[in-house]
């Protein structure tokens, strides 16, 4: 499976940098998540901490973190977005940059 992650227009990976930027204990669990899905397709999303956020929109939650994600189809997933588990208004403020990203993309 394809992993699409957001890129904004002038090329930068904000998934990736996200990612990059945790502990290295939990870089390490972000990039098994990503092999995971990569081999094992949409059949390991099952296996993970995930849950729906809003129509189309999932995260998947690890240690503090979270990854809100669209499922196109078997062969495709967008990465959207990527934060610390927060409360209330700045977890709504996440949940909107992600559906933006998912509405950029023409996704939902």
């Amino acid at each position: 499976m394809k992993i699409v992650d957001y890129t904004t227009a002038g090329g930068k990976n904000l998934i990736l940098e996200y990612i990059d930027g945790l502990t290295q204990k939990e870089q390490a669990e972000a990039y098994r998540i990503r092999l995971e899905i990569m081999r094992r397709g949409p059949i390991a999303l099952i296996n993970l901490d995930t849950r729906q956020l809003k129509g189309k929109l999932w995260e998947i939650k690890f240690y503090q973190n979270r990854i809100m994600y669209v499922l196109f189809d078997s062969e495709r997933i967008y990465f959207l977005h990527a934060c610390k588990k927060q409360k209330n208004k700045v977890e709504r403020q996440e949940l909107g940059k992600a559906l933006r990203r998912a509405k950029e993309y023409g996704l939902i």
